[in-house]
């Protein structure tokens, strides 16, 4: 029976969880962006902290999404679960900052408790920079409990061993060739009518969406599911990226890895047409073996990419399905997006895109 009723919904399900999840509002987006950085910088620390940092010298990693659950059938994490902690070990050894950025867990289909019971190792790995104060936590829609719960503050400290503030998001501000460079961190769920966290929105979650999708073992978040083109909510919050002065965008909350305001299908086709104008023969067969698997999608791209301003990030998620997580790295004046994944029985990181701090600082101030 379930194997049919899967077969049977799993369409119409996959559809739910797209538009259940993102209904942005451009005007709404726009203002509750402006109003939240805005704020980061008039009033340091109260809905997040403005920090100055070294691009040479200071390192941060960022992840988001990873929607920590209960180990069952509706839990996102469970593949992503060992790599998420290898990953943790090697930028803590390393001295990274980690900016943990929002739906870190997932409240709207469990309790903390039972979330706390099956993340032990997670929270433990998590714990280490805190122990450092190199730790920065991020709300985000499905964990915003740790904004609105007078226990919050409680219970972070019972899990980390110190007192943190979950914060809105962050602002880190440097100085790169004579030019101020700041750098936004949010989830990215402002302004999101389906994502505010009201009442039926919890409700659904917790009483229907969530058993739903566990019994029938769907995760939305496949690979096979995400689409190749940025979702009209990356789209937005690119627009509003691209017309802030000196300023670079990074959130999650979407699950779909944008790096330099493009996904990777929209960076190959970029790079397609820079081939073709080299007559770079080379490339070109390289490019192509790589969109084969998608030809139809990739053909149907029109715009020119090449006039995309690097405004725009996102870390993309630590729940695929496959085990894969992606994140964005800061560190020796490069931005990168970065891939972990198992390969044999040891999690490996492997560089995705990389682009020196100069060369984004130059290119949105032309």
């Amino acid at each position: 029976m379930r194997r049919f009723l899967r077969f049977l919904l799993l369409k119409p399900i996959l559809w739910g969880a797209k538009k259940f999840d993102s209904d942005p509002d451009k005007i709404r987006v726009f203002d509750a962006l402006t109003k939240l950085f805005n704020r980061i910088l008039d009033e340091p620390g109260k809905l997040g902290p403005l920090i100055d940092f070294d691009p040479q010298t200071d390192k941060y990693i960022i992840f988001s999404d990873q929607h920590k659950g209960a180990r069952n059938g509706a839990d996102d994490f469970i593949l992503a679960a060992p790599t998420y902690v290898a990953a943790l070990h090697y930028y803590n050894q390393k001295g990274f900052n980690f900016i943990n950025l929002g739906d870190c867990e997932e409240l709207w289909e469990n309790t903390l408790s039972r979330v706390k019971k099956w993340n032990a190792e997670q929270f433990e790995a998590e714990k280490a920079f805190v122990q450092r104060k190199a730790f920065i936590k991020v709300i985000g829609n499905h964990d915003l409990y740790w904004g609105n719960d007078p226990l919050a503050r409680l219970e972070l400290e019972t899990i980390f061993g110190a007192k943190i503030k979950a914060c809105e998001g962050v602002v880190l501000r440097t100085n790169i060739a004579g030019t101020a460079l700041r750098i936004f961190c949010t989830h990215g769920h402002q302004g999101d009518v389906n994502s505010d966290g009201n009442w039926f929105t919890k409700f659904f979650i917790s009483k229907i969406w969530g058993p739903l999708q566990s019994y029938l073992q769907i995760n939305p978040n496949e690979p096979s599911n995400n689409d190749y083109k940025k979702t009209l909510h990356n789209e937005i919050m690119y627009e509003w990226s691209s017309e802030q002065e000196h300023i670079v965008l990074i959130t999650g909350h979407t699950h779909q890895p944008v790096f330099e305001s493009l996904t990777h299908i929209e960076r190959l086709y970029r790079q397609m047409a820079l081939a073709k104008a080299g007559a770079d023969t080379a490339a070109l067969d390289q490019i192509r073996k790589e969109t084969a698997p998608f030809q139809k999608r990739f053909d149907a791209l029109v715009l020119d990419y090449s006039k995309i301003l690097p405004t725009y990030f996102n870390s993309g998620c630590c729940c695929f399905s496959d085990g894969d997580i992606t994140g964005i790295e800061i560190e020796s004046g490069q931005i990168r997006l970065i891939k972990w994944e198992t390969k044999g029985n040891d999690p490996g990181r492997t560089v995705l895109e990389e682009m020196p701090l100069t060369d984004l600082v130059a290119a949105i101030t032309k």
